[in-house]
């Protein structure tokens, strides 16, 4: 199984929610554009949080200085980047890929990171509870209909019953579980998240 992970925006819980999926199916991680945090990366985070001795976490395709939009962070390093140049890393494990941003974030003057999800991946949509959240989980859901992935979809934060309801009742995407406020996101958090998921994502 590969299974892309996106957010309806910056900031919603990517990360996490990966570390739980990559947990969960003790599948392999990558992350194919990183811009920013290069000392501590997403990879880095994962890696911290995750307890199987199974999962390998692949190297950055393209790996950024600056924390911003890659396209423009690609052009203070001085590089384009060339989605063709993007390679998938061979596995025989499940791989969980995750985005940078949302969906249609620019990686160079045409391609998107929608440009980098592949027919046969799953694509699993983080949803974080914020005034225009609704809009920005229904548009992203939306394009990703319109290339008749599979998808499900994963809320982070606190719970909003009205906001995820009329969103699950829109699209009629698989739910597959809500990942809480947290004292703190470390192993043993993750290991009982990942064992919560783990059923919903096998069926995905």
């Amino acid at each position: 199984m590969k299974v892309f992970i996106t957010g309806i925006s910056t900031d919603v819980g990517k990360t996490i929610a990966s570390a739980i999926v990559v947990e969960a199916l003790k599948a392999d991680y990558w992350k194919p554009v990183q811009a920013g945090d290069l000392e501590y990366s997403d990879s880095h985070k994962v890696e911290e949080l995750i307890s199987n001795n199974k999962t390998k976490i692949h190297k950055n395709s393209c790996a950024l200085n600056t924390p911003m939009s890659p396209h423009a962070a690609a052009e203070i390093d001085g590089i384009t980047i060339e989605i063709d140049k993007i390679k998938e890393p061979n596995t025989e494990n499940h791989l969980v890929i995750e985005g940078a941003g949302g969906l249609l974030v620019p990686l160079n003057d045409s391609d998107t990171v929608f440009d980098l999800i592949k027919p046969d991946y799953k694509v699993i949509v983080v949803s974080r509870h914020y005034l225009g959240s609704i809009n920005h989980s229904l548009l992203t859901i939306e394009k990703l209909q319109e290339r008749n992935l599979k998808i499900g979809i994963i809320f982070s934060g606190n719970k909003y019953p009205t906001t995820e309801s009329i969103i699950l009742k829109k699209t009629d995407v698989t739910f597959l579980g809500r990942i809480n406020e947290e004292e703190v996101f470390d192993k043993e958090v993750v290991k009982k998240y990942a064992l919560q998921f783990k059923s919903a994502l096998e069926s995905l």
